[in-house]
């Protein structure tokens, strides 16, 4: 079980903001922190402390330049996300990042298409790619969200799709959608599901408020589920968490 460190872009800046009110208009945005640091400052506090495997996640256009910074104050050590395609994947790699996160390229029309996940997963590899299986729950299950986690898609988290999309890809990265960014505690239920049906690597995150939450974690995915941390931790201005703690816990 490892801490996954983030930096979230949103029109060029490090912030902290709740996903679901991330709307195409910005209208509902509820932003909980904006940071005056760069996000190569980020970057290389989590490469002083060999904290790899963080991602970099693009929340809409005009990060493009930020998520460069970041990428080359830690080369190697980052994964990015947020508007990956075929057409700008060798891009990124060679800017320095790790893996690529894949989230709505796969889901053209609110719904998955496999052909578009087989294609990225060809052309970068597998070991290369990460699927971003963010999620809101439906009745008795899970199913992913898109477009900015406004619509729910058809594809379900159970045993049989996480089967299927291990083929593809070397890591899921899945945000509860009800609860990230609220500092309110996580989602066990959705932990339970990720622990019983997933194989790969696979980072949790939403709703992280304190070691107790992390310690849950641990528990339910028997330390092979990692997390990140975000609008609760003492660099992104929270409260409740402490960087340097969850560095020592790592």
């Amino acid at each position: 079980m490892r801490f996954r460190p983030c930096i979230d872009l949103h029109e060029g800046k490090v912030k902290q903001i709740v996903g679901s009110s991330l709307d195409e208009q910005g209208q509902s945005l509820q932003t909980n922190f904006v940071a005056s640091q760069s996000p190569a400052y980020f970057a290389e506090l989590y490469r002083r402390d060999s904290l790899s495997g963080g991602h970099v996640i693009m929340l809409g256009p005009g990060n493009e330049d930020a998520a460069i910074e970041a990428l080359a104050a830690y080369p190697q050590g980052l994964q990015i996300g947020g508007g990956i395609s075929p057409e700008n994947a060798r891009f990124w790699l060679q800017r320095g990042a790790a893996k690529l996160i894949v989230t709505s390229y796969v889901f053209p029309g609110h719904d998955f298409s496999l052909p578009r996940l087989r294609e990225l997963s060809e052309l970068i590899g597998p070991d290369r790619l990460v699927l971003d299986l963010s999620c809101r729950p439906q009745g008795e299950h899970y199913y992913v969200a898109c477009n900015r986690w406004q619509n729910l898609s058809s594809l379900r988290l159970d045993a049989d799709s996480f089967a299927e999309l291990a083929q593809y890809c070397s890591e899921f990265l899945v945000h509860a959608v009800e609860v990230e960014g609220k500092q309110a505690g996580i989602d066990s239920c959705l932990l339970e599901t990720l622990a019983r049906h997933c194989s790969l690597p696979l980072t949790y995150a939403g709703g992280i408020a304190s070691m107790q939450d992390i310690e849950k974690i641990e528990k339910a995915g028997k330390g092979r589920i990692d997390f990140t941390v975000g609008s609760a931790l003492d660099i992104f201005g929270g409260k409740l968490l402490k960087y340097e703690d969850l560095k020592v816990f790592c």
